[in-house]
């Protein structure tokens, strides 16, 4: 694994967090479930979250479209996944569903990129020049889905040239099958590292004291 990450030029990616992809009762939680608790998405990635934020790591939220009216209306094509989010009007926009996820989404002084319309947070929104204006070289990447915008977010953030790291235990998908794509067929083609929550709090500054701490503090 390269040097540890650092303040200076190092960000977490927060992709997608909605209530409903990430409380329960939302219109994708149950079926993203299984392979968060395969993975322990809910108990690593609030630990993930705390510990970047203790490491004055700049958090960057990165947002799919919320459905509004008329989205999609006249498009030439549409793939499936935009068009589940027409018929299920995901992430409505003014709903509990399209609301960030209390735990997950932003604070003061993170910054919320424009939303996107399809898997990558980088096409068609600000998320390059946001990162290039605050000296960030370096994206560390939670959320969901793995193998749909974590995977497409960070396979566009090596072509730009920043240094990719997934975690493979703060995501989840819509099958295990999915999950083992993203991190061992799919990842190792484009990311610079792939790591558990442990391996990546032990990068990061001051550690492996955060990782206790963190541990100890974790409900």
């Amino acid at each position: 694994m390269d040097s540890a990450y650092t303040a200076h030029d190092s960000a977490l990616l927060i992709v997608d967090p909605y209530n409903d992809f990430m409380s329960e009762g939302g219109k994708l939680y149950e079926l993203t479930k299984g392979t968060a608790q395969a993975s322990g998405f809910y108990e690593n990635l609030p630990r993930v979250i705390q510990a970047v934020r203790a490491a004055s790591l700049r958090v960057f939220i990165v947002p799919h479209r919320r459905w509004r009216p008329g989205d999609y209306a006249g498009w030439l094509q549409t793939n499936l996944s935009q068009q589940g989010v027409a018929r299920t009007q995901l992430f409505a926009e003014g709903s509990w569903g399209g609301e960030f996820h209390p735990g997950f989404g932003p604070r003061p002084g993170d910054i919320v990129v424009h939303e996107h319309w399809a898997q990558s947070g980088f096409a068609n929104t600000d998320l390059d020049a946001q990162l290039k204006l605050h000296g960030i070289r370096r994206i560390i990447l939670v959320g969901m889905v793995a193998n749909t915008c974590v995977e497409s977010t960070a396979r566009f953030g090596m072509e730009l040239g920043y240094h990719v790291t997934l975690v493979r235990d703060a995501t989840a998908a819509f099958s295990a099958e999915g999950m083992h794509a993203a991190h061992e067929v799919n990842g190792p083609s484009f990311a610079h590292a792939i790591l558990s929550t442990d391996e990546l709090l032990a990068a990061l500054p001051r550690g492996e004291q955060q990782a206790g701490a963190v541990r100890r503090d974790s409900p």
